[in-house]
């Protein structure tokens, strides 16, 4: 009986060898520490604190608490995955090769808006098979992707095949349990199976060009993944090529999108715009010694449009600073009580 040859089944040979996975281990020591306030609010009173059994523990009294997957981007040993993946400042991770071969890695970069970050293998010996980055500017509802990954770290070499669902989506998620949620916008929705573990794996075209990396599915719901689109993170990759770090713009403004239904609420003068106020826990509406502070916005003031442009749902303010750069200005236009006028920003860098 003849294999079969279809051109999906050629795609994934072609971008298999480039697809890793992640290990996330901790130290004994260091798990033993952290165990007591991670599980003692959910213990009966009295109740000893559990050990973890000895199997799990390696040669060097390291403990495996998790994974994730990654891509190789460059034949050095540069690999791009999710930044909740590689999140813990005090775990190790290793990454294994198609070959089974496993490498320790450093975080070379951690996106402060995006989920994306950049690892490097370091023992790097000989060129690695790269995947391309594709274009995630011209994506069009309905067209073939393939998710590829570590299924719930458990299975290697996993795949999906799906359709392009959405463009555009938002989503409110925290990266990890300690973490405040933020929304997380502009993510491609996808049909394609996306599970823990998949996190930071590719999302492929029917070329075999990366067009996003897999990020996030709903639980409760069936056949709904994300994905960050891929050209977010090659604008990572070139400001570390050129800077040695990820830069992202700040402007220093928390704030709430109007509509008709808040206008109407709340009695306000316009129904469109992001209205600065403070959130909770005592978080300022405008961050102090921010670039919007310096611009002389207030607290309770309305921006109507950035760059020339409405701010809308569907367009708000986060929208405008993805296409715009450290040092750029922002043109704003401001309504205070009844009055309108423009101010000008200097973006600075997001520490």
């Amino acid at each position: 009986m003849k294999s079969e040859k279809s051109p999906i089944i050629q795609i994934i040979k072609k971008v298999m060898p480039s697809v890793v996975s992640i290990i996330i281990s901790k130290s004994l020591e260091e798990l033993e520490k952290e165990l007591p306030a991670t599980l003692s609010p959910l213990l009966p009173f009295g109740t000893p604190m559990p050990k973890i059994p000895e199997e799990e523990i390696d040669a060097h009294g390291m403990v495996k608490i998790g994974g994730g997957s990654g891509s190789i981007v460059d034949e050095g040993g540069i690999i791009l995955t999710n930044k909740h993946v590689v999140i813990d400042p005090k775990a190790e991770y290793t990454v294994v090769t198609q070959d089974n071969q496993k490498h320790p890695a450093e975080i070379l970069a951690r996106d402060p808006v995006n989920d994306v970050a950049i690892l490097k293998i370091k023992d790097v010996k000989v060129k690695l098979p790269e995947i391309k980055l594709g274009d995630s500017d011209h994506l069009e509802l309905g067209q073939t992707v393939i998710a590829i990954g570590n299924a719930l770290g458990i299975f290697r070499n996993t795949v999906s095949l799906g359709i392009v669902s959405g463009l555009s989506r938002s989503l409110a998620a925290a990266v990890d349990l300690k973490a405040t949620v933020q929304e997380m916008r502009g993510l491609i929705q996808t049909d394609a199976a996306i599970n823990p573990g998949n996190s930071g794996g590719p999302l492929v075209d029917s070329n075999g060009y990366v067009i996003g990396i897999n990020t996030a599915i709903i639980f409760g719901a069936q056949n709904i993944g994300f994905a960050i689109p891929v050209n977010a993170a090659k604008r990572d990759l070139a400001d570390l090529k050129k800077y040695g770090r990820i830069r992202r713009p700040l402007l220093g403004l928390r704030y709430i999108i109007l509509d008709e239904d808040s206008k109407e609420k709340n009695k306000l003068p316009v129904g469109y715009g992001a209205l600065i106020a403070a959130e909770m826990h005592h978080h300022d509406g405008v961050v102090p010694d921010s670039p919007a502070d310096k611009a002389g916005i207030k607290e309770k003031d309305i921006i109507l449009e950035c760059n020339g442009e409405k701010i809308t749902k569907e367009k708000t303010i986060q929208d405008f600073l993805e296409n715009m750069t450290v040092g750029e200005i922002m043109n704003l236009k401001v309504l205070r009580k009844k009055k309108e006028f423009a101010v000008k920003v200097t973006l600075a860098e997001r520490k």
